[in-house]
């Protein structure tokens, strides 16, 4: 008796590793030209398998009883030019390794077509939502309210793509999400030349391979790579002379990085700007002075906890010190770093 079980348990590891379930949205932004995926299961790092993208081809998600191949062999049909509706079915056709009526799979393709397929067999409740320029699915779910809520939150949810997709992620693990619980989230965003240093088309990558809260980390590192990624903008901008954008792209850096050196980087440009005559010029109305900058600090993950006092010491000696610093008056860049760290204090 007990090597027949050990046989039924053999016979069953091959299914349970092939299995993702999991819920995810695939998704196109026509304005800034990124296709992103973003997913979460309870599966040990499910970024390692369902999320595939390439700037300027488009998106696909892989899961349920997942062929990983279709990844890589859809972005390769995709490249052909193959609509996404064409290239779905030639994934279903070619597909060596059957039964295949347990995949799931979504595409969306160059022009921001959207094909996707849930197999009769995926495990229940699995099922698929489109948008206009997004599709949400997933399987082993609560209800048809995940993919539903996922929907919702990506429409209602202004900015850039990596931000809606984080909502619709968030909405569909509040409205239930895998039923059997949470392990691993990941997010991929793809953008031409949009990621971080040189000949980078990957606007970013974040998986959370392991974690009982995988969505809160994931937002937690989501701030991180945009605060460094409108970090590395506003050193470009500023480098090329457009200092208006320079300093909005700083605002950023704040929301996303509420850290001395975010405080510091405003306090200088707000200095800068008045000593050269120009007011608040190129920031926002008013994010000079303060309120705009610190309501958005404010408001963003981890302000409440971080040390003001130290940091405003550590913003005088950086800005005394750092480029332009020289020589100006210690009670002048208090007054400055000041109006950049105002609120909350």
């Amino acid at each position: 008796m007990k090597r027949i079980l050990l046989w039924v348990l053999l016979a069953a590891l091959p299914l349970i590793a092939a299995d993702v379930n999991t819920f995810s949205i695939v998704a196109y932004d026509p304005v800034n030209g990124d296709w992103g995926v973003t997913v979460a299961s309870r599966y040990f790092s499910v970024g390692a398998v369902v999320p595939w993208a390439e700037a300027g081809v488009g998106a696909i998600a892989t899961q349920a009883n997942v062929n990983v191949g279709y990844g890589p062999r859809g972005l390769e049909l995709l490249r052909q030019g193959l609509p996404a509706k064409e290239v779905l079915a030639r994934l279903l056709a070619e597909d060596q390794f059957p039964p295949t009526d347990g995949r799931q799979v979504a595409i969306i393709d160059r022009n921001g077509n959207i094909a996707a397929y849930t197999g009769p067999a995926a495990q229940t409740w699995a099922g698929d939502k489109q948008g206009k320029t997004w599709s949400a699915q997933g399987n082993i779910l609560a209800g048809p309210q995940v993919v539903e809520a996922m929907g919702r939150a990506f429409e209602a949810t202004e900015g850039e793509l990596a931000e809606k997709l984080y909502a619709a992620l968030k909405a569909g693990d509040e409205a239930g999400g895998d039923r059997r619980g949470k392990q691993s989230a990941s997010m991929l965003i793809v953008r031409k030349g949009g990621g971080r240093n040189i000949n980078n088309d990957r606007y970013l990558y974040l998986n959370v391979d392991d974690n009982p809260q995988p969505i809160p980390e994931l937002r937690r590192l989501l701030d991180m790579n945009l605060g460094m990624l409108w970090q590395q903008k506003m050193g470009t901008l500023s480098s090329t002379g457009k200092t208006k954008e320079a300093r909005e792209a700083a605002v950023k850096v704040a929301q996303y990085m509420p850290a001395a050196n975010a405080w510091v980087t405003l306090g200088a440009m707000g200095l800068q700007s008045r000593r050269q005559g120009g007011g608040a010029g190129g920031f926002p109305q008013g994010a000079a002075d303060g309120p705009q900058c610190a309501a958005a600090v404010r408001s963003t993950r981890g302000g409440a906890g971080y040390a003001r006092a130290g940091a405003r010491r550590r913003a005088r000696t950086e800005i005394a010190r750092g480029p332009g610093g020289q020589g100006i008056p210690q009670r002048t860049v208090s007054r400055e770093v000041a109006r950049a760290a105002r609120p909350g204090v």
